[in-house]
Order: structure tokens, then sequence, then C-alpha cells
């Protein structure tokens, strides 16, 4: 006798809904609300205009699971990313989330203060994440540093952080995704291989308060 089984996507959104509840409480009543808002008024307008707009009153709950879905993804996402905000090595973390094209060393250079720089390879060039104030001597450092391998390559600094001049981690990767593409893909396998072999890999982490079972949302 077959035994049914819940699809696997359902157990994952109702993982990540009971993991963001505590962190964001508004999502009890903001997903009910933005379903039941966004079939009322495609419904209502599919009804008054008629014609091929009468589509939307026989689509509009399809819509409705659309909107909330998004509207749920990102609340997620700021979530999981708020409670991370300000730990040690989180964006490095947080940028191998993103699927392909970006190579992340992390903690090239680490102080007492634990402030960290992590490098990044993408056909931008190479990026430095600096979790440290804007003009902080660990970022100076670790850009002389990888001036040394890197010839004509790009250098960027990215402050991490929720401070002036500062990139939080929930726009990190759509501000990396923005930067000027300068590098063919395989330029940046070179590129990453060679500052492997010369520059220097990981060094220790300082250690911080991570969150227990909390998955980073991959985008």
């Amino acid at each position: 006798m077959a035994i049914f089984k819940t699809p696997k996507w359902i157990g994952q959104v109702r993982d990540t809904y009971r993991l963001t509840a505590p962190l964001d409480p508004a999502i009890k009543w903001i997903i009910p609300v933005t379903f039941l808002g966004t079939t009322a008024v495609l419904t209502g307008f599919g009804m008054a205009v008629g014609g091929w707009a009468l589509i939307f009153v026989v689509t509009g709950w399809a819509w409705g699971l659309l909107a909330t879905a998004y509207v749920f993804g990102r609340r997620a996402e700021k979530a999981a990313y708020g409670s991370i905000e300000g730990t040690p090595g989180a964006s490095a973390q947080v940028v191998k989330t993103i699927r392909s094209g970006f190579f992340v060393t992390p903690a090239v250079e680490v102080n007492k203060a634990q402030e960290l720089v992590h490098r990044v390879v993408c056909r931008a060039g190479v990026v430095l994440l600096i979790e440290a104030r804007p003009g902080s001597a660990i970022g100076q450092t670790a850009k002389q540093k990888t001036a040394r391998w890197v010839g004509e390559t790009p250098i960027t600094e990215v402050f991490v952080g929720t401070g002036e001049g500062q990139i939080s981690l929930v726009n990190l990767n759509r501000h990396l995704r923005k930067l000027p593409k300068v590098l063919r893909p395989a330029e940046v396998t070179d590129l990453r291989r060679k500052l492997d072999a010369v520059a220097g890999g990981s060094l220790p982490i300082p250690k911080g308060p991570m969150p227990k079972g909390l998955r980073m949302p991959r985008r």
C-alpha cells in the first residue's frame, strides 16, 4: 500500500517559516494579507473591466500565490541575513551562496579587533570584502598585498556592515553582481589559481555566535 509523502518543497517552506517567524513576527499576518489582497484586487479588476481582463478573475488566486511567495522569500532572506549581521566571517558565507562565478577565500587578513578581509575573484577582478569601517588600515594592507600579484586587474574594496559607506549583508550579493565585468571566465580561473598559489589562503576566523539551524537563502 502506497504511503503519501509530503512533497520536499512543502517541508522546506515549513522549515523556513519556522525559522523566520521568531526573527520577523510580522510575517504571520503579512503572508495572508498579501495573498488575500492580491487575489481580491486582481479579481475585482477583472470583473470591473471585463473583456480579456476577466482572466484575472480565474487566475487571481494564482497571482496571489505568486506575490505571496515573492514577499515570503524576500522577508525570509532579510531575516536570515539580519540574524548574522556583524558576525565575523558572515560576508564570506553570504557570497558563497551565489551559484557560480564568484570564488571566495575567507579571512586573508585578520586583526585583533576581529576585523577581517575576504578575497573574492570574479569577472569584476578582485573584490576585497572588508568587515570593518571605511578607512580601516586592514583594508589598505590587504589591497597592497593583493596588488603585488594581479597587475592591472581592478581591485575593488567593499566595506561590509550597516554603517555609513558600508554594504549590508542583504544587499551584498546584489551589489557584487552589478560590478562591471572586465575579465573573461578563463581569465577569472587563471587569476584565482595564481592568487591561491602565491597570495596565501585563509587565516583562522575569530569565533562568533552563528545561529544554529538557519540556512542562508540561495539566489
